[in-house]
């Protein structure tokens, strides 16, 4: 009886086995011949993947070759939070590696939790990530980037600019020339393990390409220069603000431009917003007396005023639409070239008054006044200029002596370096420009009264002059100073000034141009007094270490010209920053 029923108990056990069987062999053919492609691409889509390679930026170069902007390799480390969270007790150890306290970390991958990808510390050397790494914590990965790195440090940050974290140009020339020199992101296809870890690259499917290099017309040593000879002064006088500009009279190229206070690019804590404005650019001032020397020019070039006429400025002061001209002394009977050597406001008004105000407009306009130098250089201003239909009779005065127009630093030193190339307007540019392709320039004033003013010039740093402490021994300089009373609140504050000198030199065969003005000096205010001993150093420095001839020397030879690097001035900005 047993044996009869366990016989049909056993093919009915035989049975649903076979039924299986055949099951899952039926459903093993058809994954194997039916769905091999299916199959496949899920694996692949666990198991492969298609990553980014970035691409470094360009260099920027200066004008010799020597770096200025560089990109270093750094690593990223980043979190998958899910698998990240199946170890919270390993964190504390991730956060020592990485230089962060354990509730800083839990914070950063709390606020991504619900996502795939969180940051835990971007841009570490190399050698942190790897450290980071070699601890084997699930959901923990790196991701290979850039950082900038500047050279010259504060030294050239307002002209060089700065980039973010993520390596775009954010300042300066970085902004300028992003396209040019960021880099195109490449791609390849890798394989992740089961704890997605890279295992092995399959194939690279578009290399990286490296942004271009950048040469620029900035001498790293004169920038050098000018940037501690600046900082020196403004410390001294206790000033506001300051800022050097420097062109290469030949070819409009900026060799130096510096400003006070800076910053660090290398340091992205470093993010006071005035700290980082390029006031040389930016910031348009109404430039006094350094003004006077395109007035006269104007009146020459027009005819209106006989250049042998004596001009009484007794008694220092002149009554003009109820507005009071006044000089710091009486200076009695003046020439043109003793107006400008004494810069006598007086003088200048009537020589100013000599022309119509269209006239006065286009000269002054033609120096560039009004109109940005068009560099592309970010948040370039442009200055103030009006119309002359809309100028009332005061205000023809007042702008012959420098007030009532604006201009920023680099305006001003290219109108500077327009006289001193004899009347021709060049394009200022902070690219290096090959000598074959410097641009002739435009002619905005003839050449003899060009020279005319430039010989009135040179006597503002002789004897009797206002900017002696300008003179360079060895060399003839000619210039102008400025001391301007500072607007605020609509008026102007009598105590607070703004201290400027522009001058070029060798006068002989101009080749430099610098501009120096300190924004509310204390104690000393005058520009011959505070702005002019900059010049000299600064001058002085770039003439020598560009082995420019002396030309105030009777049978001077010529300096040999010095190498492209400086190791003495490397090495002592390098000791400062």
């Amino acid at each position: 009886m047993n044996a009869a029923f366990s016989r049909p108990r056993h093919y009915l056990v035989l049975t649903l086995l076979l039924l299986v069987g055949g099951a899952l062999m039926a459903q093993a053919v058809y994954l194997h011949a039916l769905r091999t492609q299916f199959l496949k691409d899920q694996g692949d889509a666990r198991a492969l993947r298609t990553v980014s390679i970035n691409a470094h930026r360009g260099m920027l170069l200066d004008r010799n070759g020597e770096p200025l902007a560089i990109s270093a390799p750094v690593d990223s480390v980043w979190v998958v939070p899910a698998d990240f969270y199946k170890a919270p007790e390993r964190w504390p150890e991730l956060a020592r590696v990485l230089g962060l306290e354990p509730a800083q970390l839990s914070a950063s991958v709390a606020a991504r939790a619900n996502t795939k990808f969180a940051y835990v510390r971007r841009a570490v050397p190399p050698e942190q990530a790897d450290a980071a790494m070699a601890l084997k914590i699930p959901g923990v990965f790196r991701q290979r980037g850039y950082r900038r790195y500047y050279p010259l440090a504060e030294a050239a940050g307002h002209v060089v600019g700065y980039t973010d974290i993520d390596d775009n140009g954010q300042g300066g020339l970085e902004a300028a020339y992003d396209g040019h020199l960021r880099g195109k992101p490449g791609k390849e296809r890798i394989v992740l393990d089961a704890r997605r870890q890279r295992v092995a690259l399959l194939e690279t499917i578009a290399p990286p390409r490296p942004g271009k290099d950048l040469k620029l017309s900035i001498d790293r040593r004169i920038q050098y220069l000018a940037y501690r000879e600046l900082k020196a002064a403004v410390v001294r006088h206790k000033a506001a603000s300051g800022m050097a500009v420097m062109l290469d009279v030949s070819s409009g190229e900026v060799l130096a431009m510096v400003n006070q206070p800076t910053f660090n690019p290398n340091d992205r804590n470093d993010q006071n917003p005035d700290d980082r404005r390029n006031r040389a650019v930016t910031d348009p001032f109404e430039p006094g007396s350094t003004i006077k020397p395109f007035t006269i020019a104007a009146a020459l070039a027009h005819h209106s005023f006989d250049p042998h006429r004596l001009i009484d400025t007794s008694p220092g002061y002149w009554q003009v639409a109820n507005h009071t001209v006044r000089d710091v002394h009486n200076y009695g009977l003046l020439d043109m070239a003793g107006v400008i050597r004494k810069s006598s406001n007086v003088g200048a008004v009537q020589i100013g008054l000599s022309m119509t105000p269209q006239q006065m407009w286009e000269s002054l306009a033609a120096f560039g006044f009004g109109v940005p130098t068009s560099t592309g250089f970010p948040g370039e201003a442009s200055g103030l200029l009006r119309a002359a239909q809309s100028w009332r009779r005061v205000e023809q005065v007042t702008m012959a002596f420098g007030y009532g127009v604006s201009g920023t630093a680099l305006q001003l030193a290219r109108a500077y370096a327009t006289l001193a190339s004899g009347g021709l307007l060049r394009p200022v540019s902070f690219l290096a420009i090959p000598p074959a392709e410097r641009p002739g320039g435009s002619r905005t004033l003839p050449a003899d009264v060009a020279a005319e003013v430039n010989a009135m010039l040179e006597g503002v740093v002789g004897p009797g002059g206002t900017a002696q402490r300008a003179a360079v021994p060895g060399y003839r300089v000619a210039g102008k100073t400025g001391t301007t009373h500072i607007a605020a609140g609509g008026s102007y504050d009598r105590r607070r000034y703004l201290a400027t000198f522009a001058g070029f030199a060798p006068v002989s065969n101009p080749r430099l141009v610098l501009l120096v003005s300190l924004r509310d000096p204390q104690g000393a205010y005058y520009g011959g007094e505070v702005a002019a001993p900059v010049f000299q150093s600064v001058m002085a420095g770039a003439l020598r270490l560009l082995g420019i001839a002396p030309d105030a020397l009777p049978g001077a030879p010529v300096l040999p010209s010095p190498p492209t690097s400086s190791p003495a001035l490397i090495q002592a900005a390098e000791r400062h920053l």
